[in-house]
């Protein structure tokens, strides 16, 4: 008789779900033979069931366990025990990003005609931009500049000569056929991101990473399509044709949504920062397209699946962790992951296959022939003569303009007020948070440390808690330093201001002293009111009074609470905590 006891300790963490397999015994009666031709191992195939919070599904994995046969037979021999094991690594995600980010100008790229977002369709287009016969480029320097002083800002190598190009695809709101890039050699290449992310098993352990960013070329836009299904037909508005884009490109060196959406927003910061770019994902001035993959560590790249126009850190994070997943689980019940272009579904949460790429597109990339090099100097003095200097480009003249970048501003607020790291990326990753902070600080004579602890608490958690950004918020940060200077001066205690500050939160047009005055919140301050209040408190609890009488000093935290409860939080701790003590003393 064979028993065969199977022992697996698989546990696979995920997004979706997480797989279950504690212990399978399987016990099989066989002849001798057969037993002893087996030699004590097994390989065998078990089935899984994950468990997500939306569905079930079946997966069957053929896999190694720790596997321990039990022999018995007439005799009375103990029983031998044998244990082989061996697993795989785990499969890992690898993430690359291509982003596209129009530039801050007034004009397109290579026209004259106007930027504006929702400006009516085909009303800003120049001839160039509609690709009539026996019209040229001409390169607007506001991009250039833009372009090198993004650079700059990541660390990048610029070239001091890049060349323009045409890639050919025929699309029908692309009218010339072909778009300008910079695919032979882009305006900047060697670039460094520096993000940080929150970790930790409470989410409140800052991590700094980085990602290679290969090139940032300038290229000009494609206008849009707007699909009437009703009708069936496709309009073209061409607004948006040849506006200036740069394209950064991020190495593969992120392993799931949550790295890529921290770099993609260190990003954004420093875009808006230094003026190149506003960074409205809402608006089509940010496009992130994520090259997906996944593999074991030490094997070649998986194939990668492209997930384009994703126009939300938070639907890229999303689309990036799903694309995973199912890459994983296409990978482990032995199908093929595709080489595809793929777009997210936000309402579904899943990638939707759009086109496949395993035929290699030809782009037939060839010089514009109507544009020249383009040249960067490295300061005045190397302008060449005859040349003006304020009709190129100079590295100096724009290194000179670098604002502060928020990796700087991180740093000066931990060391200007004394606040934790965590607490300055929050204050700089979230718009309009630190310009609100700083005018609060401002406005009181509080330690900084307390300010951020109102900031982060009670004024982000009201604002998360109804999707609000915090230009939307009803209390104004001097509404906000009044409430503080309030507590911070003893006439209100903290309990009370954090009941004052969500009737503020109601109704904005009231101010502090209006609130406080008309729900009579102010602090008990007369002593003789206070001890009658204790005293009333003493009288009502004689057994607890006994047992702190008795060396259980604790329960008098008890009798406090009473008396906060019956004036409302209206008294001060300390005193509360100095009478009740002295009274059962």
């Amino acid at each position: 008789i064979v028993g065969v006891e199977v022992f697996s300790s698989l546990s696979y963490g995920t997004t979706a779900g997480s797989w279950w397999l504690c212990k399978t015994t399987c016990t099989s009666y066989t002849n001798t033979s057969m037993a002893a031709s087996s030699s004590g191992y097994s390989r065998m195939l078990f089935s899984l069931r994950k468990y997500t919070n939306k569905s079930q599904s079946l997966y069957h994995i053929d896999t190694n366990f720790v596997i321990r046969t039990i022999w018995t037979s007439g005799s009375k021999k103990q029983l031998k025990t044998k244990v082989q094991t061996k697993s795989l690594p785990q499969m890992v995600g690898v993430v690359g990003l291509e982003i596209h980010a129009q530039i801050q100008s007034t004009s397109k790229l290579f026209s004259g005609s106007h930027v504006r977002f929702l400006a009516p369709p085909n009303s800003l287009v120049s001839y160039f931009d509609a690709s009539l016969p026996g019209t040229l480029p001409v390169l607007n320097r506001r991009c250039v500049e833009a372009a090198v002083l993004t650079g700059l800002a990541l660390n990048c190598t610029i070239n001091r000569k890049s060349l323009f190009d045409r890639k050919h695809y025929f699309y029908a709101d692309m009218p010339a056929g072909y778009q300008i890039t910079q695919q032979r050699l882009p305006i900047a290449v060697d670039g460094t991101l520096v993000y940080s992310l929150f970790e930790g098993r409470r989410r409140n352990q800052v991590v700094t990473k980085s990602v290679k960013i290969k090139q940032i070329q300038l290229e000009q836009d494609s206008g849009k399509s707007l699909h009437d299904n009703e009708q069936s037909q496709t309009l073209i508005d061409l607004n948006r044709a040849g506006v200036g884009l740069m394209e950064l490109v991020m190495e593969p060196e992120m392993c799931c949504g949550e790295e890529a959406a921290a770099a993609v927003r260190e990003l954004q910061l420093i875009l808006q920062a230094l003026g190149t770019c506003q960074g409205n994902m809402a608006e089509g001035q940010l496009r992130v397209d994520a090259n997906v993959s996944v593999h074991r560590p030490g094997e070649p790249m998986g194939v990668r699946t492209e997930v384009k126009n994703i126009n939300s850190v938070r639907h890229m994070a999303k689309a990036i962790d799903y694309e995973i997943q199912r890459q994983m689980e296409v990978l482990q019940s032995g199908g093929t992951v595709l080489n595809e272009t793929r777009a997210f579904d936000s309402k579904s949460g899943n990638t939707i296959p759009m086109r496949d790429k395993e035929g290699l597109q030809d782009y037939r990339f060839m010089p514009e022939p109507n544009l020249p090099p383009l040249f960067v100097y490295e300061s005045e003095a190397s302008v060449p003569v005859g040349v003006d200097s304020a009709q190129v480009v100079v590295i100096d003249r724009l290194s000179a303009q670098l604002p502060e970048l928020p990796s700087v501003r991180r740093t000066r607020l931990v060391e200007t007020y004394g606040i934790l790291r965590e607490h300055s990326l929050t204050l700089v990753n979230e718009d309009g948070l630190m310009d609100f902070f700083e005018s609060v600080v401002q406005m009181t004579k509080v330690e900084p440390r307390k300010v951020i602890g109102w900031v982060m608490n009670e004024l982000m958690g009201n604002l998360n808690l109804q999707s609000l950004k915090v230009s939307q918020s009803p209390i104004s940060p001097c509404a906000l330093a009044e409430l503080i200077n309030l507590v911070e001066s003893g006439h209100i205690s903290s309990s009370t201001a954090k009941q004052v500050f969500q009737e503020m939160w109601k109704a904005p047009e009231k101010t502090v002293g209006q609130i406080v005055k008309e729900q009579d919140l102010w602090m008990i301050n007369d002593k003789e009111e206070l001890r009658k209040i204790c005293q009333r408190i003493v009288d009502r609890y004689t057994e607890e009074v006994q047992i702190i009488r008795g060396g259980n000093k604790k329960v008098l935290n008890k009798l406090m609470g009473e008396v906060q409860r019956e004036t409302k939080g209206r008294t001060d701790p300390v005193q509360v905590k100095a009478i009740l003590e002295e009274m059962i003393s």
